[in-house]
């Protein structure tokens, strides 16, 4: 079994279709076809259930998708591995994020890391809308900051920040000349959201359902910050945001204001419970440190 057709089967198996999935993976389309039907002979059972029109896993397909990933996110970490010989580096280890992460505490831990540990390389990985405890389950990350409230059964899980919410508005916006804002005041202005994040998240960001009971007014999808906050900055809608993007994201053509009577963001950082990596100890024991010395500077 190639590591190259499992990765061709879980192409298949997020595209489900042959066209698209072989554009993606840069193939021939019969070339496709016929690794597939290779591995499915391998393996003794049928992956995929297809006809001339429609493409779907079978349950098999679905078990061996699961275990697909796996190895070939282990795969990728031989590689780092081997990199990190190569190059005489002492560790390397893979943050994901959302946005601005963990805001401030995230700069300082990274600045913390590279004073202390300076044979560490730490690559930042950026993730929209949730996305990023998919990417720690599946092993494309170490350790996430992760935007709560998420799926994080079976990880370890620390809260290390909270974060007051603002809104963005467009600069023009009458309530910009405000100095900071009730939720029931933007009850009637379109909101941002968007479908590539589970809806309880969507909810949650959304204040939905509003004191009142109301939906939010849904105003148009996003993908990304740039793409929401762009949005904003034409006047089609506002967005709800952590305080942090507030500084991060500034732009000459937006005002941010707090929201001053809904629950703040809470940041966690998490891990998986099966990782024994020693690299990962460090970091968690640096994101302590800072944590403690920046809960001691408010005080």
């Amino acid at each position: 079994m190639e590591l190259r057709v499992l990765h061709y089967f879980v192409v298949l198996a997020e595209e489900l279709h042959f066209s698209r999935a072989a554009t993606r993976l840069a193939v021939a389309q019969p070339s496709l076809s016929y690794a597939i039907k290779a591995l499915e002979q391998e393996l003794g059972v049928a992956l995929f259930e297809r006809d001339r029109r429609h493409v779907s896993l079978t349950e098999a397909g679905d078990a061996v998708l699961i275990e697909a990933r796996r190895t070939l996110a282990q795969a990728k970490q031989i590689h780092v591995v081997a990199e990190q010989y190569h190059a005489k580096l002492a560790g390397m280890l893979r943050v994901g994020f959302e946005a601005t992460g963990a805001g401030p505490i995230g700069a300082a831990v990274q600045a913390r890391m590279a004073q202390e540990y300076p044979d560490v390389k730490i690559i930042p990985k950026r993730f929209d809308w949730g996305a990023e405890v998919d990417a720690l389950r599946r092993g494309i990350v170490d350790v996430a900051y992760v935007w709560l409230p998420a799926q994080i059964e079976g990880l370890h899980t620390e809260v290390i920040a909270s974060e007051s919410r603002f809104v963005a508005l467009p600069l023009a916006h009458p309530l910009a000349a405000r100095s900071q804002l009730r939720i029931m005041e933007l009850a009637d202005e379109p909101l941002m959201w968007t479908r590539s994040a589970p809806k309880a998240w969507v909810d949650w960001w959304a204040v939905n359902p509003r004191p009142d009971g109301r939906e939010p007014v849904w105003g148009p999808t996003n993908e990304n910050a740039e793409e929401m906050l762009e949005q904003v900055a034409a006047g089609r809608a506002i967005c709800f945001a952590p305080a942090s993007m507030s500084s991060y994201y500034a732009r000459p053509d937006l005002a941010w204001r707090p929201i001053v009577d809904i629950e703040p963001l809470h940041i966690a950082l998490a891990w998986r419970v099966d990782e024994r990596n020693p690299l990962i100890e460090h970091f968690v024991s640096i994101v302590r440190q800072v944590q403690s010395s920046s809960r001691n500077q408010e005080l």
